[in-house]
């Protein structure tokens, strides 16, 4: 791995840190602006730097420091009823950003976000449910659909800015 890369793992590990904390309670689950973050990260950097710098967000806050929503860290927040969520980020960055290394384009990158959140909801819900013994329906009714729009505003502000940032990072990792 180059320093370049290195340093632009670890920029956009800052990012995610500064923006996750930024929260405010929507009921069971806070809105946050971790999934922005990591939507720039996912189109901007591609799968395999994102999901770095997203573990690397999710290790400085299992750790203690204060990164993950309502500034809180430490691993309870990982374990508690949210941190599938948290765990989520990493196939959410997988998976959006090796759609978005594939078709390189507005609506790949749309596409590749919507992939990616639908996989963060999956296991963000389903530990949810496990961890508090909620129903689907409940747990739908709290952890997914006040989202939806919040998210489809971040997709698209993502994606407006991933279209004139990422031919500039690509072309100077190479």
């Amino acid at each position: 791995m180059k320093v370049r890369d290195m340093t632009v793992i670890a920029l956009f590990a800052a990012i995610i840190c500064v923006m996750a904390p930024w929260s405010f309670s929507a009921g069971a689950v806070p809105i946050t602006l971790a999934t922005f973050a990591i939507y720039l990260a996912s189109l901007v950097l591609g799968w395999k730097r994102a999901s770095i710098a997203v573990v690397i967000y999710i290790l400085i806050g299992a750790v203690g420091v204060p990164v993950f929503s309502n500034m809180s860290g430490g691993l309870q927040k990982l374990v508690g009823p949210t941190g599938g969520y948290i765990v989520g980020y990493i196939p959410l960055a997988i998976i959006a950003g090796l759609i978005a290394d594939r078709f390189e384009n507005p609506w790949g990158y749309a596409a590749a976000l919507i992939a990616g959140t639908l996989a963060l909801y999956i296991l963000g819900t389903a530990w949810f449910c496990v961890s508090l013994g909620k129903d689907l329906g409940y747990a739908m009714g709290v952890c997914v659909l006040p989202f939806l729009p919040g998210d489809a505003v971040k997709i698209i502000l993502a994606t407006l800015v991933a279209v004139k940032l990422r031919p500039v990072v690509k072309k100077e990792l190479g």
